[in-house]
């Protein structure tokens, strides 16, 4: 079963999710769509990478949303966080994996698929100091829709609120790696090879998000009155070699 998730990692949905959330056989970072070996042993250094990019975490008794937080270690170590600077947590997920995670006073779980949830528009419409989103807009982008996904997002900042978008894997930024000796020597090290990374250009990519949908949104975010930045990855993390962070501030 296990080999099997693995090769469909890269196709998984919202459904999938919620469905492995609840199977007892997978370890924590294989219910969020990692083998263990991608994920494990680094949740530290993402969070800490995390804080760098959103210095409002930093604050106290900040509103916080995490949008699609799991439940590997990066969600306990964001909830022990939140306890410690004394923020509200919103938490929006499937019920399934909520489930996962502790019931606190000063967290609010919300079970839905986002932005399908009209109660959080309502109740905090420019009111969120922060929003997270960690290792997901890839999943949107394949199931549903992007710009509604970053529209309904941005109307939810505060003025001086913070948006992180992190560990987007990034097609043409993954070729450009791959095209490098530094890219071919670890792919022939990952594969035990001397095989060259196959690389395919001028190809319709219609699973994958490319320098073209980060830049697009960088622009849409822009022109609707938001900063908005393409941030690399702390060397210490895993795909920092292929993925990227957008980070979006409201003045």
């Amino acid at each position: 079963m296990k080999e099997n998730l693995y090769n469909k990692f890269a196709k998984l949905k919202f459904d999938d999710f919620r469905h492995m959330a609840k199977d007892k056989s997978l370890s924590k970072y294989e219910k969020i769509g990692f083998p263990d070996n991608y994920r494990d042993g680094y949740d530290e250094a993402i969070f800490k990478d995390i804080l760098l990019k959103l210095p409002n975490l930093k604050k106290r008794n900040q509103t916080i949303l995490d949008i699609g937080p799991g439940c590997s270690n990066l969600a306990f170590i964001l909830i022990e966080y939140a306890r410690k600077q004394e923020h509200e947590l919103t938490l929006v997920d499937s019920q399934e994996m909520l489930d996962q995670l502790p019931d606190e006073p000063f967290i609010r779980k919300i079970a839905a698929y986002y932005p399908k949830c009209s109660e959080l528009f309502q109740s905090y419409s420019k009111k969120i100091d922060v929003i997270l989103s960690y290792s997901v807009l890839h999943y949107i982008f394949v199931e549903s829709n992007l710009w509604e996904f970053l529209d309904k997002s941005l109307s939810l900042l505060s003025h001086g609120g913070e948006m992180l978008m992190g560990d987007i894997p990034n097609i043409s930024k993954r070729k450009r790696f791959f095209s490098s000796p530094e890219g071919i020597r670890f792919h022939q090290n990952f594969t035990g090879t001397k095989e060259l990374p196959e690389l395919n250009y001028n190809n319709i990519e219609n699973e994958h998000i490319d320098d073209s949908v980060l830049f697009s949104m960088i622009m849409r975010t822009r022109s609707s009155g938001f900063d908005a930045y393409i941030l690399p990855q702390s060397d210490e993390l895993p795909m920092a070699n292929r993925r990227e962070d957008i980070l979006i501030k409201r003045p």
